[in-house]
């Protein structure tokens, strides 16, 4: 789940990590009423997305009086910004961030991510601070520079202070930037974060070690331990599809390609995708019903699918193994006869009781095509959609 740099900055203000004053705006009026009361010589005009690259796209104005501060919340509210990070369709703006000005000296990157290779928590960090971190990757490898956390003692003084020294910040502030990574990582462990990432984090010239920016991102498997997190969840930056898939516990992405998938167990639905790639196909969604899935689930699965106007056909693959195949027969035979389906439908069944879910797919006098594996199946919905 991911929340706004603004919610973001409230939660690390709790943790004792520093950030500028700021206040949240919905209108032209409330920036101004906003700027205004933080009475800064300088204030900057944030726009609120979950997406980065919103400076490069115009959405970060920096206003020396409170008219430019009105006439950069008129000119960025309601702003359609298109970012690497948004696609060619973009995001409204619908809520601006009011911040102070700082005297920034120096910009950092600091980030906390969770290493899939080393199952650990790693801190990274960078004296290339303001730039994609991707970039650096590429560009300067050298200049990135990694902890790995032990998860029984959790991130250790040292390790705080020799990434400070590693990137550069000045000598007398090496103990605030050690303190400013330690609330940072209490943040991410403690709220179940998947990532924590402050680009910039700035060094100012009153000698303050500041989070300009902060991107949160949250384990969704994690959130029910969490409703204070819960409440940060803007609908106006999900997909509808996505928003309606979650109440029924499925797990959907949108693509951008024409066929619908609808798969059990999220290794095979990666897989799925990766085939109908491999034919010469494009997948419209990622879409795992669980183990567990019901008729009922089933059916709201294929109206999510159906509800994206450009899939033109669907894959079903299921592997029954908890799930048995007379099951997911029987409420796809359910979602199709609901749902009216007039797109072509290719369904590859293999597991326990397959032989009674093909019997039962027979016999139900819509138009379905079996496939005898997942290959079979794929080239199969790529010949019909293409």
């Amino acid at each position: 789940m991911n929340i706004h740099e603004y919610q973001g900055k409230e939660i690390l203000r709790k943790y004792g990590v520093t950030v500028p004053a700021g206040k949240v705006a919905f209108t032209v009026e409330e920036a101004v009423e906003a700027a205004k009361e933080l009475g800064s010589d300088v204030s900057v005009v944030k726009a609120q997305i979950h997406a980065g690259g919103r400076g490069k796209a115009g959405g970060v104005k920096v206003a020396k009086n409170l008219e430019e501060v009105r006439t950069y919340a008129e000119e960025i509210l309601g702003k359609t910004l298109v970012t690497p990070q948004t696609g060619p369709e973009g995001k409204e703006v619908k809520r601006l961030l009011i911040e102070e000005g700082c005297d920034i000296k120096k910009e950092y990157y600091v980030g906390l991510v969770v290493d899939r290779a080393t199952d650990r928590i790693v801190l990274m960090a960078s004296e290339e601070g303001g730039t994609e971190i991707e970039e650096v990757a590429e560009q300067t490898p050298e200049k990135i520079f990694y902890e790995v956390v032990d998860p029984a003692i959790g991130l250790t003084g040292f390790q705080a202070r020799r990434v400070a020294f590693n990137i550069n910040i000045p000598k007398e502030l090496v103990g605030k930037a050690a303190k400013f990574m330690l609330s940072l990582y209490k943040a991410f462990e403690e709220k179940d974060c998947s990532i924590a990432e402050i680009n910039p984090l700035v060094v100012t010239g009153d000698g303050n070690v500041i989070a300009l920016d902060a991107k949160l991102n949250f384990d969704a498997n994690a959130l029910f331990k969490h409703k204070d997190i819960l409440e940060y969840r803007d609908l106006d930056e999900e997909d509808p599809k996505e928003i309606e898939a979650s109440k029924y516990d499925l797990s959907y992405i949108s693509l951008e390609g024409n066929i619908g998938c609808m798969v059990n167990g999220a290794g095979l639905a990666m897989a799925t995708m990766d085939i109908i790639k491999h034919y010469g196909g494009d997948p419209a969604n990622f879409l795992d019903v669980g183990g567990g899935a019901t008729a009922e689930k089933v059916t709201e699965a294929f109206k999510i699918i159906l509800s994206d106007e450009n899939v033109k056909g669907i894959f079903v693959n299921i592997f029954g193994g908890i799930m048995k195949c007379d099951i997911i027969a029987t409420g796809v035979v359910e979602a199709a006869k609901q749902v009216s389906l007039e797109v072509p439908l290719v369904v590859r069944l293999e597991g326990t009781n397959v032989d009674l879910g093909k019997k039962i797919l027979n016999e139900s006098g819509l138009n379905i095509i079996a496939a005898e594996s997942m290959a079979d199946g794929a080239q199969k919905i790529v010949e019909l959609v293409g």
